[in-house]
């Protein structure tokens, strides 16, 4: 069953971000992980949206999605999205 990682992000630092962006997609492809949704037009249609940017990556299961988001590789390029930008993310297992 695949899992799915939500991210609600407000980008502090453009120019520092596109490191993390650079760094971070061959590190979810080694887990399995294609990015589905990466920022893009949008609008709030109800409720609230906090964060204007949204990512979504689907992993082949939810323990692949937790592997990837607690591993060594992935914890110092989290580190560059955290100090330039604000956000939520959520593991969450799919359909």
């Amino acid at each position: 069953m695949p899992a799915y990682a939500i991210l609600q992000i407000n980008i502090l630092n453009r120019e520092n971000y596109k490191e993390y962006v650079k760094k971070a997609s061959p590190i979810v492809e080694s887990f399995g992980g294609e990015y589905l949704v990466r920022g893009g037009k949008s609008e709030v249609v109800e409720g609230k949206w906090e964060f204007p940017r949204t990512v979504v990556v689907r992993f082949p299961s939810y323990d692949k999605a937790i592997k990837w988001y607690n591993s060594a590789e992935y914890a110092p390029i989290k580190e560059i999205r955290e100090t330039n930008s604000e956000g939520n993310c959520i593991i969450i297992e799919g359909v």
